[in-house]
């Protein structure tokens, strides 16, 4: 079962089939204002979101003023000063050519967001069993592929976007940890397993050793 959180009550939209999980990266801020090298750098900052409910809260609680929109509305937005800045993993920042239109990268790391790769059910099921056995397999076998090609992908990238003359930095990752911990609180608090899924995850992100 997939939900959307922005919708309330929360809603069953679709089940899709998971075949295996890829990579799509970890999320930066870029802006025209200023370097953000903690939370608070981003205060008063408008900054494109996707309309996720939790990324917009998020935001807030960093000091930003989050405007959800299409990413396909993004550049535009950017260029003619309606928005600030904007976050995406830098595949997006440099596939969309948002890049052109920011002065800063900060390297933030805020949010982490895998590709999935599904099928519909209905679709899935009607094909033949030696099918859906050699569609799993590969899908499953090519994903330590993905994920060096993308960490190798992420470096050319940063270099790229740096060479363009957009001005990088690194952000402080336990401010932005310390910053977020309200909105794990509201998430554990409001979503059903949310706790769970918090503690579970937390220590992938911020190992203590």
């Amino acid at each position: 079962q997939v939900f959307w959180p922005q919708l309330e009550p929360l809603a069953v939209v679709e089940v899709f089939k998971i075949l295996s999980v890829w990579e799509n990266g970890f999320r930066h801020v870029t802006n025209s204002a200023r370097p953000v090298l903690r939370p608070e750098d981003q205060d008063g900052i408008k900054l494109r979101t996707p309309r996720g409910v939790w990324r917009v809260r998020l935001f807030q609680a960093y000091g930003a003023n989050p405007t959800p929109m299409p990413l396909s509305e993004t550049f535009l937005a950017l260029q003619t000063g309606v928005v600030d800045g904007q976050e995406n993993p830098l595949a997006q920042t440099w596939a969309s050519k948002l890049y052109e239109v920011q002065a800063f990268l900060s390297l933030t790391g805020h949010v982490y967001t895998p590709a999935y790769l599904t099928a519909s059910p209905r679709r899935w099921d009607r094909l033949p069993e030696d099918v859906k056995s050699i569609l799993l397999e590969e899908a499953q076998a090519l994903r330590s592929y993905v994920h060096e090609t993308a960490a190798r992908l992420d470096q050319q990238l940063l270099a790229d976007i740096e060479a363009s003359g957009v001005a990088v930095n690194r952000a402080d990752r336990a401010s932005f940890l310390e910053a977020s911990q309200v909105i794990y609180d509201e998430f554990s608090a409001e979503v059903e397993g949310g706790r769970a899924l918090v503690d579970a995850i937390l220590p992938l992100a911020y190992p203590q050793n």
